[in-house]
């Protein structure tokens, strides 16, 4: 578990009390889990919930804290990390499945432009990620195009992607420091967000549909991007 010291209390249903008590026993960073676990009817935990996908159990916790992007600058400078962006994609399971992909692949952190929720994450792009947002520095931005700008400055390459661009995204050499843009479901990237970018970069098909969802897009370049930059 991560952020252990921010958990306030655990609500589960009776019948996986004993494997929470058992994973607490495995780890020193759990040893208070157990004194804040209820139990409670599964009515009641998919109510705390906020949906039936609950698999029994809800950890009540501390907010995150989100990175400013001068914050997220200065890290990926300085250790040379990868980022995503996300220029105005609503959907969260879209979000979700996005941070995921981008923790699998061990992408540092996850930049999110306007709307970026406030002031956190949606339920369901959290529960979508499956832990996937606790393994990620979190940053938002109100003005993305701006704030790549700046990004740039600090010698961060903004690399976009983009369906029709003429660059393949296969092959192409990504550095670091990077972070890789991904637009809007309907409308791709915007223009000042585009105008910002290095390097546009676009996975090729076979034609027969127009283009990839933008979750399933974004995993195939997070995996091309640290296999170049790894």
């Amino acid at each position: 578990m991560a952020r252990p010291e921010d958990v306030r209390a655990v609500e589960c249903v009776e019948a996986i009390r004993a494997e929470i008590a058992d994973l607490a026993r495995d780890s020193a960073a759990l040893s208070r889990i157990p004194a804040l676990v209820r139990v409670s009817p599964e009515h009641e935990v998919e109510r705390a919930a906020g949906t039936r996908q609950h698999e029994g159990l809800v950890v009540h916790a501390r907010p995150r804290r989100w990175l400013s992007p001068a914050e997220l600058g200065d890290i990926l400078a300085r250790n040379r990390g990868t980022a995503i962006a996300l220029d105005r994609v609503r959907n969260p399971y879209n979000i979700g499945a996005i941070l995921r992909s981008a923790a699998f692949f061990g992408v540092d952190a996850a930049l999110l432009g306007a709307p970026a929720p406030h002031p956190a994450l949606a339920d369901d792009a959290i529960r979508v990620a499956e832990g996937g947002v606790e393994h990620l520095m979190l940053s938002r931005t109100t003005d993305l195009a701006e704030t790549l700008s700046r990004l740039r400055a600090r010698g961060v390459r903004v690399v976009g992607a983009d369906g029709a661009a003429e660059t393949n995204a296969i092959g192409f050499r990504f550095a670091r420091p990077t972070i890789l843009v991904v637009g809007n479901e309907r409308e791709g990237l915007a223009g000042r967000v585009r105008a910002q970018c290095d390097a546009v970069v676009a996975l090729r098909g076979t034609g027969a549909v127009e283009s990839l969802n933008v979750a399933v897009a974004t995993g195939l370049l997070v995996s091309e991007l640290v296999r170049q930059t790894g």
